[in-house]
């Protein structure tokens, strides 16, 4: 009995050791694979960063590209495409001044009323979808638009007079005047095949005067003009605007004598506004990662729109998603309920900055998104902080990009503060001018952390003395009142007065 009951023990021994042995090289595993995730996200991170030094590389990258854009058509990947808007509202504006703005699937008609002293008396707004059936033809789309712009007329003013119009068309448009330019190609779902190659403003000139309307395009723009229009209007310190939302873009006032692929252009103020078309900017300074290669092989626009790929609200959430979806198969930190990680744009950047900003103790919308829009049921709290510190790498980084390509703006404008180098009216950068800068987009309006970090950067790149004269400054709709605005100023019945620049 003695040796049998020895036996006995000796068994449950060798199976309680056996036990433990698998328990430990179970932990082992776990905390290798823990080790591999976060192995991920400091390559990641370093992958991303973004020095002061490094800013500035990309600040004086700008700057080379704008000049190469200025210099000759092709000279760049900026296109640095000139607008003919030589004249910027300045406030003494007044009258009924009307925009249609088209964009997308829909478009809106604007009533804007204004009077002196930079005062917008009254606006009104209608939006209206555009019916499939009505892509067909450039005459049909132009028709329904005319039509549902004489109906607004009709009911908000009555009154058969002329008026001047301004046309804000966010497609890819070759610009020939202020008041015309041809469409390159159709973006967002439109198959207009018809309209490619046609001057757009004349398209809906044609169609204004079939529907009896006494209204013509003053101004043909994109949404980053109105915005500058619109910023000059409430102060003329401003020289540049910024579109940094679901996609991103940028222009600013150059002088006439500056862009050298136009030689002997003539404008009355000596300055006209250039559309730089930025998220196509590239740069061998950018921090490139893998995960931005692999989300540039996702799109159709392959090595294009580089800038924007790493900058706006369209890719921010991919690229995260990519990162995670690496974690996935390489650390196990999501157990297996990570199928969805696989599935390209299925995390939004809306999402992204919602996880970024839960300040809960247990991230408790962390795990919500995950679990309800993910489909990941058991995330941690420790792992789900490293979700949380993903998503802020990509927007830190972001953030960080822009205000270098803000501040390359204004060291091309000589209002950076560079010692030594005289400015445009002959005096040093010692003392700059105070600047403006129009801002607009969900990205830094509705996103309190990438404005956080954007406005950080702007500091650490220009100095706290010099950064004290920039204002970045918020100026919602400007893609409709700007237009209007622009309308205003570039109508026959102002040209001898004009506008300012």
């Amino acid at each position: 009995m003695g040796r049998a009951g020895f036996g006995v023990a000796a068994g449950c021994a060798a199976a309680t050791c056996a036990i433990a042995a698998v328990l430990v090289a179970r932990r082992a595993a776990a905390r290798a694979r823990w080790r591999r995730a976060v192995a991920l996200l400091r390559e990641f991170e370093e992958g991303c960063a973004t020095p002061p030094a490094r800013l500035r590389q990309v600040v004086d990258a700008m700057v080379v590209e704008m000049h190469a854009g200025l210099a000759s058509d092709g000279g760049s990947k900026l296109k640095m495409l000139l607008t003919f808007v030589d004249a910027l509202p300045n406030g003494d504006e007044e009258g009924v001044y009307y925009a249609i703005d088209l964009g997308g699937t829909s478009f809106r008609v604007l009533r804007v009323e204004v009077g002196a002293g930079s005062e917008i008396v009254n606006q009104k707004v209608e939006i209206q979808a555009i019916p499939e059936e009505l892509m067909g033809t450039s005459e049909d789309l132009f028709n329904f638009v005319a039509s549902t712009l004489k109906n607004f007329i009709e009911r908000e003013d009555g009154k058969d007079e002329q008026k001047a119009l301004g046309f804000t068309f966010s497609f890819p448009v070759r610009q020939n005047s202020v008041s015309s330019g041809s469409l390159i190609r159709w973006t967002k779902g439109f198959s207009v095949g018809d309209t490619v190659g046609k001057d757009v403003a004349r398209c809906l000139d044609e169609a204004l005067a079939r529907c009896g309307l006494n209204i013509r395009v003053t101004a043909l723009v994109n949404d980053t003009v109105g915005t500058l229009a619109l910023g000059h209007y409430y102060d003329e310190d401003t020289v540049a605007a910024v579109i940094i939302g679901a996609g991103t873009n940028a222009c600013y006032v150059e002088r006439t004598d500056a862009i050298i692929k136009c030689q002997g252009l003539l404008t009355n103020s000596g300055g006209m506004v250039v559309n730089m078309e930025w998220g196509n900017f590239w740069s061998s300074h950018l921090p490139r990662t893998p995960y931005d290669i692999s989300l540039d092989d996702e799109t159709q626009n392959r090595n294009d729109q580089g800038f924007e790929k790493m900058i706006s609200g369209m890719y921010l959430g991919e690229i995260a998603r990519l990162v995670l979806h690496r974690m996935a198969q390489e650390s196990d930190v999501f157990g297996d309920d990570a199928d969805s990680l696989s599935t390209p744009f299925i995390l939004s950047t809306p999402f992204l900055a919602a996880m970024r900003e839960d300040d809960s103790p247990d991230l408790s919308e962390v795990r919500r998104i995950l679990q309800e829009h993910l489909k990941i049921q058991s995330a941690p709290l420790k792992t789900r902080r490293l979700v949380v510190k993903i998503c802020d790498i990509v927007t830190h980084r972001a953030a960080r990009l822009a205000a270098a390509g803000i501040v390359g703006i204004l060291k091309k404008l000589g209002r950076d503060g560079s010692a030594g180098v005289a400015s445009s009216s002959g005096r040093t950068r010692d003392q700059p001018k105070r600047t403006v800068v129009a801002i607009e987009g969900s990205l830094y309006q509705a996103y309190p952390v990438f404005k956080e970090y954007l406005d950080e950067a702007l500091v650490e790149i220009l100095g706290e003395e010099v950064a004290r004269t920039v204002t970045l400054r918020v100026t919602e709709d400007g893609s409709g009142t700007g237009a209007a605005l622009l309308a205003a100023v570039h109508s026959s019945n102002r040209q001898q007065g004009g506008g300012s620049i």
